[in-house]
């Protein structure tokens, strides 16, 4: 699928790029890899990382998806745009709004009109969770980015451009996550816990990776594609990390949710299942017969109208062991 294409991945020194970039590496020989993403350090250090006589095809390319006409200039040629870059602290958004706007919104516009322009084959739009009925600025923000790449594939005219999302929970171990933060308190002997009764849904950055991959194989644009992964509590994951240590709970922050959902239930009329994911298709579609004739190519089965996926709701749930495993293979 990426053999001998020219790829470019925004945000690609982040914890998804790097992941994305060694999957690639290990597993596909593209024409090109460009790593476009603003910091200079990031960007030095990953490179340090991939030789370049032994990958001569690795590009790093120093730019900001604010810069519309930096855009153009790095998808040149390009077939595959993984787009990653993003404001995704919550905190950071809430107390900075104009800049999360800038670059989650009019960046990804930017995107869009570039890879438009540049007649990418493949875009792919990261999402998450939080753009779900969303309560904080971050998921506003990503609902508007999810909004404006499904719209896209409408006024692509003859382009051969095709643009999906795909929207994921909790991301183990990526950076700014809560693991970090329970292992710094552990040394304490407290961890805080914003609210005992917190539930998020859980998926490894591999895990991420390969869905990104197998979702480009099935979208023919203006899908959302939602992995069926499974939810943890938060007060276990506290646990599996410092059993011995105390808890306290210090009340939900700032646009903070107790549960996540991935489909509302609005969204459930225009959602199919199939065996491992979900895909909700754009909201002009008839429910009747579109749906169910897309439904019926993927495989799938049309979704009842009070369905919803949310955290607390999941028929997948991790144990305070299996949460062990995973983040002690996370590295950690």
């Amino acid at each position: 699928m990426l053999n001998d294409k020219i790829v470019l991945i925004t945000g690609g020194t982040g914890s998804f790029g790097r992941k994305f970039v060694e999957h690639l590496l290990a597993n596909y020989t593209p024409k090109k890899l460009i790593i476009f993403s603003r910091d200079e350090l990031k960007q030095s250090e990953m490179a340090s990382l991939f030789p370049k006589k032994e990958y001569s095809f690795l590009r790093f390319f120093i730019g900001d998806i604010r810069d519309k006409s930096r855009l153009y200039r790095a998808l040149e040629d390009v077939d595959v745009l993984i787009h990653a870059a993003a404001m995704k602290q919550v905190d950071t958004c809430e107390y900075n709004p104009f800049e999360a706007i800038k670059t989650n919104v009019n960046g990804s516009a930017n995107v869009i009109e570039a890879a438009l322009d540049c007649n990418v084959e493949t875009v792919i739009n990261l999402s998450t969770d939080k753009a779900a009925n969303p309560i904080n600025l971050y998921g506003a923000t990503k609902l508007c980015a999810d909004k404006m790449f499904v719209a896209a594939n409408k006024y692509r005219g003859k382009r051969r451009t095709r643009l999906a999302v795909v929207r994921y929970g909790n991301v183990v171990a990526s950076r700014g996550s809560v693991i970090p933060l329970f292992f710094r308190q552990k040394e304490t002997g407290v961890l805080t816990i914003t609210d005992l009764a917190m539930t998020r849904f859980w998926i490894s950055l591999e895990e991420a990776v390969r869905f990104v991959l197998s979702s480009m194989e099935i979208m023919s644009g203006g899908e959302i594609f939602v992995p069926k992964i499974p939810s943890m509590k938060i007060v276990d994951l506290a646990r599996a990390i410092a059993p011995d240590c105390r808890l306290e709970t210090v009340g939900i922050r700032p646009g903070e949710k107790l549960h996540e959902v991935m489909i509302a239930r609005d969204d459930a009329r225009y959602t199919i299942e199939l065996d491992d994911r979900f895909v909700i298709f754009p909201t002009d579609i008839s429910y009747d017969e579109e749906r169910q004739r897309k439904a019926d190519v993927l495989g799938g089965q049309c979704c009842g109208n009070d369905f919803e996926y949310s955290s607390e709701k999941n028929t997948q749930w991790l144990s305070v062991e299996q949460l062990g495993k995973i983040v002690s293979d996370s590295g950690y």
